[in-house]
């Protein structure tokens, strides 16, 4: 057999990188439908009582994979995973308490353009299309979700959740690509529960703790938003990862208002109004332009030997 027979075509080379594309673009679906549904629970009770019953059940339904687990390095990186995963629930949770689900979109948008930003100060050289791309989503989004609203205490809570959203994934890169996707999902949404309960006692001892007055919790929008939003979409975000860069992920993640709206127009008969097709079509311009050095390789790969 002769050595170029042997070697991987370039379709096998590039198919990992493609199938993580289209597995974080189910990611942004998801996500697309939590917005409305924590909007509605943080009506009834605390960020901090969503975020421990959130997580809690998550945890509770993977309580069988954790008694497995017991490497320490995939213990630490859960745990630094958690922190950040928890600060930008939390945040976020906190934010929506306060403003509308569409400005904290745009805000939490914000992420897509620091991922890059914060790559480079960590000495990460990236080429013109990853900050072309940063830039359309984020223009994109803004299109699609900027409600013109009054500044507000939830857009300071929002801006943290940018930040530590694009600590997470620019973290997650790294993890996702030395550990086994079930061993780090399990152990970062194990790591969120102590972080939550120091929140909600913090919360019971100095704030106001509001839990639903008359003992009807949501217990449908919790379990929604643990198994599906949480579980899968965590261990999807690391399988993904496993073969897209962070700047690509963020650019690909940052489609979520599209994903949202799109929803609305199917299921609800809401139209997106010129502002709303724009914006569509720059975020959906943006993923395809992180994809540009990507496809130049896969030509380059392509290219017959001499």
């Amino acid at each position: 057999m002769s050595k170029d027979a042997r070697m991987p075509s370039a379709t096998a080379t590039a198919r990992p990188h493609w199938r993580g594309v289209a597995i974080l673009a189910l990611v942004t679906a998801l996500w697309g439908t939590t917005f409305v549904v924590i909007k509605d629970t943080v009506a009834s009770m605390s960020p901090s009582v969503l975020i421990v019953g959130r997580f809690g059940l998550a945890a509770l339904v993977l309580l069988p994979l954790v008694i497995r687990e017991r490497d320490r390095d995939t213990w630490r990186a859960g745990l630094d995973l958690g922190f950040w995963l928890w600060l930008g629930y939390v945040t976020q949770a906190q934010g929506l308490v306060y403003t509308s689900a569409s400005r904290s979109s745009f805000i939490t948008a914000v992420s897509v353009v620091l991922v890059p930003v914060f790559a480079g100060l960590l000495g990460r050289r990236m080429g013109w299309p990853t900050w072309l791309a940063a830039c359309l989503a984020f223009v994109g989004v803004g299109l699609m979700s900027y409600d013109g609203s009054q500044p507000n205490l939830g857009d300071a809570w929002t801006a943290v959740t940018a930040v530590s959203y694009a600590i997470y994934i620019l973290r997650l890169e790294g993890y996702a690509r030395r550990h086994e996707p079930w061993s780090l999902t399990v152990t970062q949404l194990w790591g969120v529960v102590p972080f939550a309960l120091a929140w909600l006692a913090a919360e019971a001892t100095f704030g106001h703790l509001a839990v639903p007055t008359d003992g009807a919790v949501p217990w449908l929008a919790v379990a929604y938003l643990a198994l599906v939003s949480t579980v899968l979409t965590t261990w999807l975000m690391i399988v993904g990862q496993q073969s897209v860069s962070a700047p690509e992920a963020a650019v690909i993640y940052s489609s979520e208002p599209l994903w949202a709206s799109s929803f609305a127009f199917v299921l609800l008969g809401e139209r997106f109004g010129p502002k709303g097709v724009l914006g569509g079509a720059l975020i959906i311009a943006a993923i395809l332009v992180s994809q540009l050095p990507e496809l130049r390789r896969y030509r380059a790969r392509a290219q017959p030997r001499r």
